[in-house]
């Protein structure tokens, strides 16, 4: 699909999933990182395990250097902590912490979203997002939560990508790391989202219709609500024991 095409770089800076790169001629300390930042996301390596240096080169199948370059770019993204002769950490995940991760995540993300409808969309644009909308919206339907998880990502990274601006897109992507393992665990716990079905339509049609303050008025409303409810779950599955 065209849209596709022109915007799934984009997508990749504003959620680079947690899936490792496997691109040809890729750097040594490049796989290091997207070995490690995988492990990390998907709870391979679980909030506070501690390594040395020389257990994650072994680990990977790497030397050393690459392995100590990969770790300094995943400490300044927040997901683990390195100790000087104690390796690194992998931080854990506290309610907490994913607040204060989702207030600037969520600042970023409206920004986009107000540059998208100062944009404008394309008919094909339009089209390929209510298409989007219409299959996640069977998805509620159906109850399946998990897919439509996978689908939300996809829509506003879909949309935020139409943004313009380099540099917001490789912050989101980020920030978006680093509450990905919140969204896993609360996963289980999420009600059906008809409600966000319902604003991310009011947020559509505002882009569409290039009403900037409309656009980023129903963009607001639906983060401030998914976020107090991913932390309230978050909370609640942590308290649990279940984490």
């Amino acid at each position: 699909m065209p849209t596709e095409a022109l915007t799934r770089r984009a997508r990749r800076a504003a959620r680079p999933g947690p899936g490792p790169t496997a691109a040809p001629g890729l750097s040594a300390r490049d796989r290091a990182y997207q070995d490690l930042r995988h492990r990390i996301l998907t709870g391979r390596l679980a909030p506070g395990t501690t390594l040395l240096e020389t257990e994650l080169a072994a680990l990977l199948g790497l030397s050393r250097t690459p392995v100590r370059e990969a770790t300094i770019k995943l400490a300044e993204e927040g997901l683990i902590d390195i100790r000087p002769r104690h390796g690194i950490t992998v931080r854990t995940v506290s309610p907490e912490d994913v607040r204060d991760i989702l207030d600037v995540f969520s600042a970023l993300e409206i920004r986009a979203v107000e540059l998208v409808a100062r944009r404008g969309l394309t008919d094909e644009e339009l089209a390929h997002l209510q298409q989007m909308l219409s299959r996640m919206e069977r998805l509620t339907a159906a109850g399946d939560i998990a897919r439509w998880s996978d689908m939300d990502d996809d829509l506003h990274s879909t949309i935020v990508a139409l943004c313009g601006n380099p540099r917001l897109l490789r912050t989101l992507g980020e920030y978006w790391g680093q509450q990905y393992r919140a969204r896993l665990l609360i996963l289980p716990l999420r009600p059906a989202p008809v409600q966000s079905d319902l604003e991310h339509r009011a947020m559509l049609a505002a882009i569409a219709a290039r009403d900037v303050e409309a656009a980023r008025r129903t963009h607001q409303q639906h983060r401030d609500r998914a976020d107090a409810q991913q932390v309230e779950l978050l909370r609640a599955r942590l308290g649990s024991g279940a984490a």
